[in-house]
Formats: structure tokens, sequence, C-alpha cells
């Protein structure tokens, strides 16, 4: 009996053994790696993040300005090519501005782009000419949005006009030389 009563006793201390035996924790450098593993991961979803809002950003400029092009040759379809007396005010009380550009309630119906900058169109030099401008405008949305190309007769950046379109990929990274407040002025017929 007292052998089997010491198997008995035996046999827990060897099973607690084989268990202290199968547990492994992980080492130092084990978690240095994953957490280097992590960290690449974070830092490529927020530069995919960061890509995905400025393409979405020039897709949504692109989209204003061509939705105030035809909004504009619309409504001044019969007046002879003339774009006399063209301003915010007259394009926002004909409903032209996309919804995403809200005109505010002064009386130059002043409007304000997604970076604090201002949208202006008017009449150009020319009489059968009109200008879209945006001001404050980030630089990858600037160079994407003027090699976009587009049915303008020119397009200025910082001053820089260009009459061939689309403008070339060179071109645009040069006249958009600044990080966060870049003019363009899209001018049509």
């Amino acid at each position: 009996m007292n052998g089997a009563k010491q198997r008995s006793i035996g046999m827990p201390r060897m099973r607690r053994g084989r268990l202290r035996a199968r547990q492994h924790g992980a080492s130092l450098l084990e978690a240095i790696s994953y957490l280097g593993i992590a960290a690449i991961v974070v830092i490529g979803a927020v530069a995919l993040l960061s890509s995905a809002f400025s393409s979405a950003s020039t897709n949504s400029v692109n989209e204003q300005v061509s939705a105030i092009q035809s909004g504009v040759k619309k409504l001044y379809m019969g007046q002879s090519a003339s774009y006399t007396g063209l301003t915010n005010s007259v394009l926002a009380s004909a409903g032209v501005f996309p919804a995403s550009l809200t005109p505010s309630s002064d009386a130059n119906a002043t409007i304000t782009n997604t970076w604090n900058g201002t949208v202006t169109v008017a009449a150009a030099a020319a009489a059968n000419e009109f200008t879209i401008t945006y001001t404050s405008v980030p630089q990858s949305v600037c160079v994407n949005s003027v090699t976009a190309g587009g049915s303008w007769a020119s397009v200025s950046v910082n001053g820089t006009a260009y009459t061939t379109m689309p403008v070339t990929p060179a071109n645009a990274s040069t006249a958009c030389s600044s990080t966060d407040s870049n003019t363009i002025i899209w001018t049509s017929t």
C-alpha cells in the first residue's frame, strides 16, 4: 500500500513538472520583433491613408471645378459668348455651385474651399472667357489637379500660365511650389 500511495503522490509532481516544461514565455527579442512588425504595419497604413486623402481631395477639386464650369456655360448659354456680370453672387443665386461648396450669406457669396482658401468665379479680361480661382491649395492636390487636363483655355498656377493641356507633371511640380498655399486659376471659354 505504501508503494501505491507513493505513486499517487508522485504523479502530481510529475505532471506539474511536465506543465512547467510546456510553458513558454516570449523573450525580449521576440517582443521587440512583434512591436517592430506592428510599427511597420501602422506606418504603412498611415501612408496609405494620407495618400487616399490626397487622392480624394484631388477628385473633389476636379469635380467641383468641372461642375462650376458646366454650370456657368449653361447659365450664360444664350448670352452671345459674353460673361459680363459673372460673380459668385450670380452663380449662388442660380444654384451653380456644387453642394460641397456652400456660399456664405454675405453679399459677395464668399466661398471657402476645403483648405480655408477662397473660390472665386469671375469674367476674364477677354469677353468670351471666365476664370475659376482656388487659393490655399496643398502641393499634392495642386500638381494632380493641374495635370488632370480638361477643356480649359489655360491654367495658371502661382502666376505661371499654361495654354497647352494637360500641363505636364514636371511643369506642374515646378509651378505648385508652395507646400500648402498654391493658387490655381482655370480659364474657360
